[in-house]
């Protein structure tokens, strides 16, 4: 049965190689603050637990004092990794003022003089206190992925077992390991191993959703890019014709964009296609397809949306626009739009439509402007 002696050895070397393993991964990826933070906690945690280690073989009573400071500041550095990975809000209200306790608890034992088993203990009591913590903050949602549910539960299951350790055998760490002991180190080394590769994994799983979205998103407003847009109205167009319901598509362009521009410079013109597109969805249903195809042009796919619903909902789009907010860096500037719609023939190519929506749009623009404009259904050959 492995001591503890041995047992903070393999535990220390785990860390400090899980803390290279993640460096070496961030060298060759844009790695999170996230996970940075999380390569300190598992280096620092495993440099205190080395520390114990080395104590008693050297003779340098200050690696004792060293051990407590390390590796709860490995933990204390874990929970801020999990803050940030999360976004949650206002964490150095709680972490700053439980690390500056467990900071206070260390120093008055080292002060007191206490042993190596009491100062173990001590140790271990406040890392299950963390432990507690993370596996709520981890828990705590619903819906939260796969990877973080297991993350979470086994932070939960390592706070039981030291708990249960220092209970029950008052932190025994001389003799025989017990099966409580024996357990608690268990769950020690599979913490160090489910939690080093499940949040590495969580990190690749959140900047591979990030790279998929800058990928298909524009950025400015939040809508599909050119390229996005194209892709998803031809997989509904093609489902419209195997269901065989209709599918409406519209261009949209803002008005004298040109001259917002030019009188209030391009940061103006940038807020205003996010005003656009934020009062865009506000109007169009969830399953609606909206792409900014570029500068200020948009289109938009209805799936199984016939005429008069799409020319329904092109209108409340145009007013819902007159009526937007005032930019707040063109004072009485108001947004107006052109909209040019068609139907989807069960026949026609998307680009052809588009083409034909674009000439739609082009006759409300030079028809006056703010107004929709429907073009003319293709005619059937005989």
């Amino acid at each position: 049965m492995i001591d503890n002696q041995t047992f903070m050895l393999a535990i220390g070397v785990g860390n400090i190689a899980f803390a290279l393993l993640m460096a070496g991964y961030m060298r060759s990826a844009d790695s999170s603050p996230a996970l940075r933070y999380w390569m300190w906690a598992r280096l620092v945690g495993g440099m205190g637990q080395a520390c114990w280690w080395v104590a008693p073989l050297v003779d340098l009573p200050w690696f004792d004092a060293l051990f407590p400071f390390a590796w709860i500041g490995g933990v204390v550095i874990e929970v801020i990794a999990y803050c940030l990975f999360f976004g949650m809000p206002d964490w150095r209200r709680i972490v700053y003022p439980s690390a500056l306790g467990a900071g206070l608890v260390l120093a008055g034992a080292v002060a007191a003089g206490v042993s190596r088993p009491q100062m173990q203990w001590i140790v271990s009591a406040i890392m299950a206190l963390f432990a507690s913590g993370a596996a709520v903050l981890l828990l705590r949602e619903r819906k939260a992925p796969l990877m973080q549910r297991i993350i979470g539960v086994n932070d939960g299951l390592f706070a039981l077992a030291i708990w249960a350790w220092l209970i029950l055998e008052k932190g025994r760490l001389e003799g025989a390991v017990s099966i409580v002991g024996a357990v608690t180190y268990l769950f020690s080394y599979m913490m160090m191993i489910v939690n080093g590769f499940g949040f590495l994994l969580l990190c690749k799983q959140k900047d591979d959703l990030q790279m998929k979205r800058l990928a298909t998103i524009d950025s400015l407003t939040d809508t599909l890019n050119r390229r996005a847009f194209f892709e998803r109205a031809e997989s509904a167009r093609m489902l419209a014709l195997r269901l065989r319901k209709p599918i409406a598509l519209m261009m949209l362009d803002l008005d004298h964009f040109k001259r917002l521009n030019d009188g209030f410079g391009h940061a103006c013109g940038d807020e205003a296609l996010r005003v656009f597109a934020d009062t865009a969805r506000a109007v169009l249903r969830d399953h609606d397809l909206m792409g900014r195809l570029g500068g200020e042009e948009f289109a938009l796919a209805l799936p199984g949306t016939g005429l008069d619903g799409a020319l329904q909902a092109a209108e409340r789009l145009r007013v819902a626009v007159a009526e937007a907010p005032l930019l707040s860096c063109a004072g009485s500037y108001r947004m107006t739009v052109s909209i040019g719609l068609v139907m989807i023939d069960p026949n026609e190519e998307l680009t052809a439509a588009l083409a034909r929506a674009d000439h739609a749009l082009y006759v409300a623009k030079t028809g006056g402007r703010n107004r929709v404009e429907v073009g003319p259904a293709i005619l059937k050959r005989a």
